[in-house]
């Protein structure tokens, strides 16, 4: 069979035959050097889970939820990615705790978290995970960075795109670019 290799009784599948995914995740932080944080997640990211296809510029907005805290700054990034939603979420949690993120309470304060947005247009839910976010139409922090990178993106369940969640969001939190995105990076 194409893209399996046979040693003695062991099998494996090929990296190069592996079936490329591709993801969207939307990284944010409010403590500390926030950006720096965001680019340290995006450089880990790029090493633990796949290929950056693009990133967009960063972004900073209130807090939504839990608004007693500081600004975060989020950026989207597409990622190839050959890792199942499973794995892709264990790679996640990895990467949160090496950057500081201790999980306490859902709305806290962090330096780094990281959602995942979209998996292809897998549609997913277990006690562990869903696939879209369910909360993402809903927040500009998300749909705004989306908006530059993936303005034509339909959302599996709600048959939108980006872009038409975005002119249909009830969300008034405002969103400031802090720096466009150089092509290349």
């Amino acid at each position: 069979m194409p893209g399996l290799k046979f040693y003695g009784l062991f099998c494996y599948i090929c990296p190069a035959m592996a079936q490329t995914h591709i993801i969207y995740l939307l990284t944010g932080g409010n403590l500390g050097d926030r950006i720096a944080t965001l680019l340290s997640a995006k450089q880990l990211i790029q090493e633990r889970l796949g290929k950056i296809v693009q990133t967009s510029s960063f972004y900073e907005t209130a807090a939504w939820g839990e608004v007693d805290q500081p600004d975060y700054i989020n950026q989207a990034l597409e990622v190839a990615t050959t890792l199942s939603p499973k794995e892709v979420l264990k790679v996640i949690f990895n990467i949160e705790a090496s950057l500081g993120r201790v999980r306490r309470s859902k709305w806290e304060s962090r330096p780094i978290d990281i959602d995942i947005l979209f998996y292809d247009d897998l549609i997913l839910e277990t006690k562990e995970l869903t696939i879209p976010h369910p909360r993402l139409h809903r927040r500009n922090f998300v749909l705004i960075p989306m908006l530059e990178i993936a303005p034509e993106l339909v959302h599996p369940i709600l048959k939108k795109t980006i872009e038409e969640l975005y002119e249909d969001s009830e969300d008034d939190l405002d969103v400031i670019l802090l720096e466009p995105v150089a092509s290349g990076q």
